[in-house]
């Protein structure tokens, strides 16, 4: 059972932590009398803060002191898909044909209001749909946890409490404002609204009322979700002109020790180094611009070059599939066609225990895997290429039987 650490440690409340670690059925209503005293203290603690940033009364009183605990969302904060999935089944579940083509007939519906959009942010409508696709199936599912709910109860969580209390304040600011109430303000179990599934800190900063009737209303108004979208995405370095980056295809007998977000080269030197389009045509000649080389799922998958417009879509989500997956299926609406490379079929699927093993292992040989979180990102797949050029194997970063064995790791069960 997951406990929720008070602000405040005591000792009575150590004792009760250590009791229910207990398998003992009997201790149950001791740990859930426990959980309840400890959510209760944290939320004090948080009407207190929300105080000390200008919350009125009245929503402290009535909306964050009526808040309840959800044990769902600390089960799904420990398993999110783009860091527990492979590649080849995070992409394909996200980027299918039907998503594909009802991004083409929405495009083809709202163009005259997207074009404007284009003209004033500077972010092409095919981005535009394919966030709107990935985040709430174009508006078909938003979300229905309670908003004020999911928040307190991730602040009260020691994982990310710093983070998720500025989003709760960034919240009740929202209900202060009259935006909407807080029993209507729903969405995802991490706190995300609408159809762009903007965070609180996000919709205040960013959300705009497009359709002037007076609320930046991200639920129901498609044009303020749009506008809004292209409001942040342009706010945060969203480069006008340029695309997200493209499939390429390598050169025989290729260097994968260079691929990776951290390995940024100049794009002629990737030209230089025998890297084409997936088509086989020469990349483009472009001064100065910068890309990297990702290969999600190995030698054996697709091959990326990704731009700086990639790194702002990380911005929105830190995760490079999900940012691959925007930047394909946008693509894909835009008229182009499938991957010319698909990834393979049989990659291992690491859970997060697994990815924590995998990092302490890394490193306790001194392969710097950087903090064991979790999260395959970056740092560990940097890790993982220096370790299989140490021993000899093809460095691509990626995650199979054979890398596995070489560390003495046991495979997950669900790879046997």
């Amino acid at each position: 059972m997951l406990m929720i650490m008070p602000l405040v440690k005591t000792t009575k409340s150590l004792l009760l932590r250590k009791a229910c670690l207990l398998p003992l059925l009997l201790l149950a209503p001791v740990c859930s009398a426990a959980a309840n005293d400890n959510f209760s203290a944290c939320i004090k603690n948080l009407q207190a803060k929300a105080r000390t940033v200008g919350i009125s009364d009245s929503v402290i009183e009535r909306d964050l002191a009526s808040v309840r605990y959800i044990n769902r969302v600390i089960e799904l904060d420990r398993r999110q898909p783009e860091f527990t999935q492979t590649f080849t089944h995070y992409f394909e579940r996200r980027v299918t044909e039907e998503r594909v083509q009802q991004g083409r007939q929405l495009l083809a519906e709202h163009r005259p209001m997207l074009n404007s959009i284009q003209g004033k942010y500077g972010v092409p409508p095919q981005y535009l749909l394919a966030f709107w696709g990935l985040e709430t199936n174009f508006g078909g599912y938003k979300g229905k946890m309670p908003t004020l709910d999911s928040l307190a109860t991730l602040a009260c969580d020691p994982r990310r409490s710093d983070y998720f209390t500025d989003e709760l304040m960034a919240a009740l600011r929202i209900v202060d404002e009259g935006v909407i109430t807080a029993d209507n303000m729903q969405g995802s179990w991490a706190g995300a609204m609408g159809h762009m599934q903007f965070m609180p800190h996000v919709f205040l900063r960013y959300a705009v009322d497009a359709d002037d009737d007076g609320r930046r209303d991200l639920w129901n108004s498609i044009a303020d979700a749009m506008h809004s979208a292209a409001n942040f995405l342009s706010g945060i370095g969203w480069q006008e002109g340029m695309r997200w980056g493209r499939e390429v295809r390598l050169p025989e007998g290729f260097t994968h020790e260079i691929a990776g977000l951290d390995q940024p080269r100049p794009l002629a030197e990737w030209r230089q180094l025998g890297l084409r389009t997936a088509d086989n045509r020469p990349l483009p000649v472009v001064d100065d611009m910068q890309a990297a080389l990702l290969v999600p799922s190995g030698h054996e998958g697709p091959k990326f070059l990704v731009y700086d417009n990639f790194r702002v879509i990380m911005r929105w989500n830190r995760s490079e599939f999900y940012a691959l997956a925007v930047g394909h299926l946008a693509d894909r609406i835009n008229g182009a066609g499938k991957l010319r490379q698909p990834p393979p079929e049989n990659a291992v699927r690491l859970d997060r225990q697994s990815v924590i093993t995998l990092q302490q292992t890394l490193n306790d040989r001194q392969f710097e895997a950087g903090e064991a979180d979790g999260v395959l990102g970056p740092a560990t797949r940097s890790a993982i290429r220096r370790f299989q050029k140490h021993n000899s194997m093809i460095a691509d970063g990626f995650v199979d039987n054979e890398l596995l064995k070489a560390l003495n790791i046991d495979a997950p069960e669900q790879n046997r």
